[in-house]
């Protein structure tokens, strides 16, 4: 795992425990544990991370020393350590004779680059994926899912994203039965459901201090209504054109799809934690009729609504 000053702390700490667990459910069965893991930094026998914690690391490793799994860790700081021309060189040969290469959240910023990105699909933080792809224009960054793999190199979303990825590395290598348990030892899922879209634009919809917030919280509290473009901009005191311009501007999305989206969100709320029939939920959450919350679903969530409460609901 390479670390470098103002590392995101969950960017690394997150994979290394799948890793350390993986390594008791292993030990717990009798077997030999398979992880040696190693958090390497430059120069330095400690990094702080952001959040103000100081981890120990070990002297980059000479390059003939052998490596089964590198993984880049992201942060504040990774613009900074992505400059360090001999920061990445080492990086990049280290990759080229590794296994498989991976980042974390930002530190897709490292392995581009590097240069082994180009031409690959790639994932980072949601907040990130314009920057990334203006910086490094070789680069098919790809915004919504939680994580990527291209031939060798892996790459997820933020922050907590890396644990799914780790998730998915402990899959390949041990098998579906030790990565689901240590999903469950960890409390996580092993494999999440939808992209990270559902916690950017759908999150940012929640805020009642957004430009849009007030408007929002009436959505919410109105979603059995109708909610077309006229009676939205009728309620946020705008002309049309003027609302859906704007709108768009600062939320990035359309208001139907806005619409949607919350509509989504409180049909996962009823699903996971009442009883109540699916079609009455349907009715409830202003889709109409089951068929057509299915669909939405399905686009924004990957699942249906059925299986969402079957592997949800308390």
């Amino acid at each position: 795992m390479v670390a470098f000053k103002d590392v995101q702390l969950l960017d690394v700490t997150g994979p290394l425990q799948v890793f350390a667990t993986a390594n008791e459910t292993i030990t717990r069965a009798g077997g030999t544990p398979p992880y040696a893991v190693r958090v390497v930094a430059r120069r330095e026998r400690s990094v702080a991370a952001s959040a103000g914690v100081v981890l120990a690391t070990v002297d980059l490793p000479p390059l003939d020393t052998p490596v089964d799994t590198l993984i880049v860790a992201g942060g504040p700081g990774v613009k900074v350590a992505a400059a360090e021309g001999e920061f990445v060189s080492w990086i990049r040969a280290r990759a080229q004779t590794a296994r498989r290469t991976a980042s974390v959240c930002t530190g897709a910023y490292l392995l581009a680059a590097t240069g082994m990105l180009d031409g690959r699909r790639a994932a980072t933080h949601w907040s990130f994926c314009d920057d990334l792809a203006r910086s490094f224009p070789a680069v098919r960054v790809e915004s919504d899912p939680i994580f990527v793999r291209d031939g060798s190199v892996w790459t997820s979303a933020g922050v907590t994203a890396g644990i799914d990825l780790a998730l998915a590395l402990v899959e390949e290598d041990l098998g579906r039965n030790v990565a689901l348990a240590v999903a469950r030892y960890l409390v996580v899922f092993l494999k999440r459901s939808g992209g990270q879209a559902q916690f950017s634009a759908a999150l940012s919809l929640q805020s009642g201090e957004a430009p849009f917030g007030r408007l929002h919280t009436w959505i919410n509290a109105n979603l059995s209504r109708d909610l077309s473009l006229p009676v939205l901009a009728s309620q946020a005191a705008m002309s049309e054109r003027s609302f859906s311009r704007r709108y768009l501007a600062v939320t990035g999305l359309t208001p139907a799809r806005a619409v949607d989206r919350l509509r989504v969100e409180a049909a996962r709320q009823f699903l996971s934690d009442t009883k109540v029939p699916i079609k009455r939920i349907a009715r409830q959450c202003g889709f109409g009729t089951e068929e057509t919350m299915r669909r939405s679903f399905l686009r924004l969530l990957s699942t249906s609504p059925r299986d969402y409460r079957a592997r949800f609901s308390m």
